[in-house]
């Protein structure tokens, strides 16, 4: 497959993503194809399955692949969360290397250049009540549909893990820039919880 061919897809593709584009040719397997791929530039490897498409002209070491799209596609169910998500909405105060997504299974930090991704499993009282979806939509960013934490749910997410919002300070300067809260789902979310925090 030509590097051109890979620019018309998405920039960040799973491993499964990028087999289903490269058909197997001559006997040679889908994974020697993203090996070559990688080995010429056209593809940035994040982690294991997880890769970046280089755009051409660009050299792999300057290009700098979307850190959210490369963190909503870490997991299968990743939801971006806390101050990752007050980034995507445009709301953080200051901008962090660390990006934190929500997901069901248990994963290793990850570190791609200056970025670290790091999983955090969803509260147990929603895994207890199966509502890991409550507080989620899906926004589009460049092209790619991403999963992000709402607002409201963001904003009792980072009072409730203050570590994960960037502190007390950047959470309040981040809250302070945002123009309305549903309060109805803020309180029903935070019931939801179950802490009396």
């Amino acid at each position: 497959m030509a590097r051109e061919s890979l620019l018309g897809q998405v920039p960040v593709l799973t491993g499964e993503e990028l087999a289903a584009l490269l058909p197997s040719e001559k006997g040679r397997t889908r994974e020697s194809l993203i090996a070559y791929h990688v080995r010429r530039g056209h593809l940035l490897r994040a982690r294991r399955g997880l890769y970046a498409v280089v755009p051409p002209g660009v050299s792999p070491q300057g290009h700098s692949p979307d850190p959210y799209l490369l963190a909503a596609k870490m997991a299968d169910d990743a939801v971006l969360a806390y101050h990752t998500a007050l980034e995507v909405h445009g709301k953080a105060h200051s901008v962090f290397e660390r990006f934190f997504f929500l997901t069901s299974t248990r994963a290793r930090p990850v570190t791609f250049r200056a970025f670290r991704f790091e999983s955090v499993r969803h509260p147990r009282a929603l895994r207890r009540r199966r509502q890991e979806s409550f507080g989620v939509k899906t926004v589009d960013r460049s092209g790619v549909p991403v999963r992000v934490t709402t607002l409201e749910r963001t904003l009792v997410d980072v009072l409730d893990r203050s570590d994960l919002g960037g502190g007390w300070e950047e959470i309040w300067r981040s809250l302070e820039s945002v123009e309305f809260f549903d309060l109805d789902k803020v309180v029903e979310y935070a019931l939801l919880l179950d802490n009396s925090t």
